[in-house]
């Protein structure tokens, strides 16, 4: 069976979906690939995504902004106004799937509508929302009630989704989706040997700093923040791709006496052990992120620097309900302070692998043969 998986770089939760999704998908014996219709089609989409990254890094408070345009300028709802889709035509043509499946908002109901009128046989669509909670951010966009499946990350989305006018028999709750590494159990001796090959001192406690994957972190002020402070908690930090970051860090931790451990992008199996083993994680309310610390069970400290986010809300609702209190900062530098503080930890525990998910959708391409 072939699926179509509809992604976007905005963020960085949409595409680690897709790619967990992918892997998963293939790894039961099927075809699939991934499409980036905004990415790769009109320039004016593209400008928008590159937007959507700029604001996330440098000003997150105008997106409330940003959020509330798009979800009333209705760009992509309707199939016959969506501009520059050459290069979509063309992956469906390649791809000639038997299913089509979301995780953006904003491709759930043109690019659909689009797909099926161009699929030489019936074709399935699939929502699989990745919110984890309801809130200012949940986007009327993903609720298309024409959709064969609404897939929730969690029942507080799921309840949200049926709010909005889904039809309650569509909805599934089928759990986070993630990279392989986080439906495994954490067993002591890889975790061990994981850190060793990072070069980081298992015997001594760490704060893991967290990077978005548009480059979005607080880390140079939270260095010298725990300088200043004379805190001599061994850091790791999590640059990405930013070399140029990594190198500053290195460089403040040796003059400054402080460890800090700066690290390229990590795999999934390495940030498995990371948040399996950090005392706490500092980063961005964001929902990858923040699912990956929830099926580990790492304590977290939210950052708030530039504001927040509308769909960032959401995340946080979902610790709201859960916690007693959620820890976050407006100010990097603060960071000392909250760390004296309990930090709060939420464990959701997974399944050896996403049955659920795959099961649903196995199930409605069988039920059209």
């Amino acid at each position: 069976m072939k699926l179509l998986i509809l992604s976007s770089s905005t963020g960085g939760g949409h595409d680690m979906r897709a790619k967990a999704l992918l892997s998963w998908w293939q790894d039961y014996g099927n075809q699939g690939s991934i499409c980036r219709p905004l990415d790769e089609g009109f320039f004016a989409y593209r400008m928008g995504t590159q937007f959507y990254n700029f604001i996330q890094v440098r000003m997150p408070w105008f997106h409330h902004f940003y959020f509330r345009f798009l979800e009333y300028a209705n760009l992509h709802r309707k199939s016959g106004l969506i501009l520059g889709v050459s290069n979509f035509k063309q992956n469906l043509r390649q791809v000639r799937p038997d299913l089509i499946l979301s995780v953006h908002a904003h491709l759930n109901h043109g690019f659909f509508d689009l797909a099926k009128q161009l699929s030489p046989k019936p074709l399935k669509s699939v929502v699989f929302c990745g919110e984890l909670a309801d809130g200012p951010g949940f986007s009327r966009h993903w609720i298309n009630p024409s959709a064969n499946l609404f897939a929730g990350s969690t029942e507080q989305t799921c309840q949200a989704a049926v709010r909005r006018g889904m039809p309650y028999e569509k909805v599934e709750n089928c759990g986070l989706l993630l990279r392989s590494p986080f439906y495994g159990q954490p067993e002591e001796r890889r975790r061990l040997s994981c850190l060793r090959t990072l070069k980081i001192d298992s015997e001594s406690s760490f704060l893991l700093l967290a990077t978005g994957a548009n480059g979005a972190n607080r880390h140079l002020e939270v260095c010298r923040s725990l300088a200043e402070n004379g805190k001599k908690i061994q850091v790791v930090a999590l640059c990405g791709k930013n070399m140029v970051l990594k190198k500053k860090l290195t460089d403040f931790g040796q003059s400054r006496g402080l460890r800090i451990l700066a690290l390229p992008q990590m795999g999934g199996e390495e940030m498995f052990h990371l948040l399996h083993s950090a005392s706490c994680l500092f980063g961005r309310p964001g929902a990858g992120l923040t699912s990956e610390a929830l099926a580990c069970g790492t304590p977290m400290i939210f950052d708030l620097s530039g504001g927040v986010m509308p769909q960032e809300i959401n995340n946080m609702n979902f610790w709201n309900s859960r916690v007693e209190e959620v820890l976050s900062l407006k100010n990097a530098e603060d960071l000392p302070n909250l760390l004296e503080r309990r930090i709060p930890s939420i464990k959701m525990d997974l399944p050896p692998k996403p049955e659920k998910l795959i099961g649903l959708l196995d199930k409605l391409v069988q039920n059209d043969d």
